[in-house]
């Protein structure tokens, strides 16, 4: 396990939340489920048919819900009537909606009842988001749910070492320049204060320092100006090129003038189809441990498994789940 993963779950440990794991009956999730019980790293609630044939470990800190048959269901379908009756939903509905169980796990976030949730492991994004959006709700101070991605890098071969930040890889499709600066300034407060590392975000583009004239260069270097209108005292690379964000040298070479020293540690991505591209290239051929999507923006935490997700994927997710609940950056 990397230093940075020891401290998490040890804060996870000291934060003692309870996380809510909606798809109980997947055997990834039952294993993550029992190592983080047995871990320590949270309490655990599984939501699963009270038929499912993958075992518990017992007395580990798990219960399990069968959001089907819980007596906790008719208090859920009333506050979930109260929070979408204005959207035109019906008390029948509302009782119906509550049996799935990414619908069961939101309310029991809402009503306090846990802490956090974690889904996607068989799930889409869409499915996983929309009732968090919905019933969870968005942070007050927030425009948008966005992501980013923790990457590791550990390899000799790699230019840059340690831990770095890459958003937004999951949601925000083609952000406009005023939210790819909340994204850089989300992930950025995330490094800090979940991370502790002290960030230096560049924002990336095909140009470095005016080296292009496009407009999607023009939305990057507003983004830029944006941001270091809000965060004046902010590290900051705007506007340049990989190379010049992760190589000292190279950065001197071509921005001379910007003020900010690489190499940065949060990578703002100006879309999400170089974003994604870019974590999986890193990931699946540069041999960078990546973890995520992790979402910020929203009233409480929710966060997103991939559906080729492994046991061990689910058990960080958790720690960092439990982890931002004791903390103010999930709001973004």
């Amino acid at each position: 396990m990397s230093p940075l993963f020891e401290r998490i779950f040890q804060s996870a440990r000291n934060a003692n939340r309870t996380i809510v794991l909606p798809e109980g009956d997947d055997e990834r999730i039952v294993a993550a489920a029992n190592q983080a019980a047995t871990m320590g790293i949270s309490r655990i609630v599984l939501l699963r048919s009270q038929h499912a044939h993958t075992e518990c470990i017992p007395d580990a800190g798990i219960t399990v819900i069968d959001p089907e048959t819980d007596s906790c269901s008719g208090d859920y379908a009333d506050l979930l009537f109260d929070l979408r009756k204005h959207k035109g939903l019906t008390q029948e509905e509302a009782a119906r909606a509550v049996r799935n169980p990414l619908v069961f796990c939101a309310l029991m976030v809402k009503s306090g009842q846990a802490d956090g949730y974690v889904a996607g492991a068989n799930s889409p994004t869409a499915s996983v988001l929309r009732p968090a959006l919905q019933i969870v709700g968005m942070a007050e101070d927030a425009r948008q749910v966005s992501s980013f991605f923790i990457m590791e890098h550990h390899l000799s071969h790699q230019a840059v070492q340690g831990i770095m930040l890459y958003a937004d890889c999951a949601m925000v499709i083609d952000p406009d320049p005023d939210e790819l600066a909340d994204i850089a300034i989300a992930t950025a407060r995330h490094a800090r204060e979940l991370l502790e590392i002290n960030p230096v975000v560049a924002l990336l583009s095909f140009s470095t320092a005016g080296s292009a004239d496009h407009p999607l260069v023009d939305k990057v270097r507003q983004a830029g100006n944006i941001v270091a209108s809000k965060m004046p005292d902010l590290p900051l690379l705007p506007e340049v090129q990989l190379d010049a964000a992760i190589v000292p040298d190279i950065l001197a070479r071509k921005a001379p003038d910007i003020n900010a020293a690489g190499p940065a540690n949060v990578l703002i991505f100006p879309d999400l189809q170089s974003a994604n591209i870019g974590y999986k290239i890193a990931e699946r051929i540069g041999g960078v441990t990546a973890t995520g999507p992790i979402l910020q923006g929203l009233s409480r935490p929710v966060n997103d498994l991939s559906r080729g997700c492994s046991t061990d994927d689910i058990l960080r997710l958790i720690a960092i789940t439990a982890l931002q609940s004791s903390s103010t950056t999930h709001a973004g």
